[in-house]
């Protein structure tokens, strides 16, 4: 199930710290940062049948569409396709557990996405489905 994990801000004469302090990370094995060529480019489809994914955006804003996979042999492309939008100003942690495949798209130049993966690197080539942008079919064009 998808959820969110509400974060927050503290500012004073020094600046803000942003913080999610109800985000367990004792699952968290690596984490790495994706960073979009331009606004247009949607990075996906990429699917975890074991691995889950966190994901907290460092600066802007993203796109995020989300496919709960439901044949790992061959996924029916007309599966229904969650969309929600995530940004640096929500202050949240989207978590997508197992059984996910998502797709990315920046909506303002420069934005970056902070990812943490609760599997190694070494496992990731076990876990890594991949299929085109326009494979599923509910997908809107955003």
């Amino acid at each position: 199930m998808l959820n969110t994990i509400q974060g927050g801000v503290s500012k004073d004469h020094r600046g803000q710290i942003r913080f999610v302090n109800d985000f367990d990370m004792s699952l968290v094995k690596r984490f790495y940062i994706i960073k979009n060529l331009d606004t247009e480019l949607v990075r996906g489809w990429r699917a975890h049948k074991i691995e889950q994914r966190w994901f907290y955006v460092l600066s802007g804003s993203f796109s995020v569409d989300l496919v709960k996979i439901d044949n790992w042999e061959v996924a029916s492309p007309d599966l229904p396709v969650d969309n929600m939008v995530i940004s640096a100003t929500n202050l949240r942690v989207l978590h997508v557990p197992a059984g996910y495949a998502t797709a990315f798209k920046a909506l303002e130049p420069e934005s970056e996405l902070l990812v943490y993966a609760d599997y190694g690197i070494e496992h990731a080539v076990k876990d890594d489905h991949t299929y085109p942008i326009e494979y599923f079919k509910n997908r809107k064009n955003s």
